[in-house]
């Protein structure tokens, strides 16, 4: 399979600069008809079911983007932190790289330096920070807004680009999808009798990660932790049993349980572990019925994991009815929910 046969055409105006306010997303249900096709994330309660389990994402994204000025010299330059490997040790990237030579220091503000340790794979840099970075943050950090979203982080952004649900730090993106929930639409989903249980993805750089490959399957995903509580084993089991259905809220918790499953069998077991699973059409899904996502980017793993759950046909029809409708698109934009 052919990685352009994932492409589709976006009017610039599509791409959400700046998010609905929340609760107020539309929902597009390409499955369904009349007024239950285009309509509102509020609305999901009627279109979930008694007995259904949501499964989202609980991690909390880092304020993971720095600038600062290299030592002596004055330039200006930016990182965003990747990946922790020690206590004061990280990879990230630099922009621009050039002026992230072996033993540069970066005066990053709030009494806070790194030293350049030199290269890693995939254009991150080593670096090793004078102090443990994460309490700096909250004076020093911005929000790691994806680059499609072409204006600096807000205030705004620091509530906005983060789920009413976040709990466990350690990501750079957002677990998009969850975005569009509020206390309310989680508490008339509980009155309902729709369960809702959690994993943990800290989601990577990766997800920044163009599928440059001419050929689908020879693209190599970054490898990602996750935790899945035995709390959540039992919610999917007791659903199964009950003839309900797991609802996956975003790609994240697709993957997360998916590669669970391909580990464990036919249920996910619960505990710590890593994933680089593809989901690619073909492959066979053992636990999530219905998929809450939004809307991706041409040629990128994630529309290829929606094509995957839902059909390719199917969906770039749906992305090409959206746009027409006038949908809003990517990180701040409206969801779909989906079957297989």
């Amino acid at each position: 399979m052919l990685t352009r046969d994932f492409d589709f055409e976006l009017p610039p105006d599509r791409i959400a600069e700046r998010p609905a306010p929340r609760g107020e997303s539309r929902l597009f249900c390409p499955y369904r008809s009349g007024a239950e096709r285009h309509c509102g994330i509020a609305d999901l309660p009627r279109l979930l079911r008694p007995g259904d389990l949501l499964v989202v994402n609980d991690t909390r994204v880092l304020l993971a983007r720095v600038y600062g000025e290299r030592a002596g010299t004055g330039g200006r330059i930016e990182l965003l932190l990747a990946e922790q490997t020690s206590e004061r040790e990280w990879l990230c990237l630099a922009r621009p790289g050039r002026r992230a030579r072996p033993e540069t220091t970066i005066e990053l503000g709030d009494g806070l330096t790194a030293t350049v340790l030199g290269r890693a794979d995939g254009g991150l840099f080593r670096l090793r920070f004078s102090d443990h970075v994460e309490p700096h943050l909250e004076a020093i950090g911005h929000v790691p807004l994806p680059p499609y979203i072409k204006r600096p982080d807000e205030p705004g952004d620091r509530t906005n680009y983060q789920t009413v649900y976040a709990r466990e730090p350690g990501s750079i993106a957002a677990p998009t999808a969850g975005l569009h929930f509020t206390e309310e639409i989680l508490g008339r989903l509980e009155e309902l009798g729709v369960r809702t249980a959690s994993v943990t993805l800290r989601v990577g750089i990766g997800t920044f990660k163009p599928v440059t490959a001419e050929l689908v399957h020879e693209h190599v995903m970054d490898r990602e932790s996750y935790e899945i509580p035995a709390a959540t084993v039992s919610a999917i089991e007791a659903t199964r049993a009950a003839s309900g259905r797991v609802v996956a809220v975003g790609t994240t918790v697709v993957r997360t349980l998916e590669a669970a499953a391909l580990e464990a069998g036919a249920t996910p077991a619960a505990g710590a572990g890593s994933t680089d699973l593809f989901i690619r059409p073909g492959f066979e899904f053992r636990v999530v019925d219905l998929l809450l996502t939004n809307f991706h980017l041409p040629r990128s793993s994630l529309l290829i994991l929606v094509s995957a759950f839902a059909g390719r046909k199917l969906i770039l029809d749906a992305y090409r009815e959206a746009i027409a409708e006038g949908y809003r698109f990517y990180s701040y934009g409206d969801a779909m929910l989906l079957e297989p």
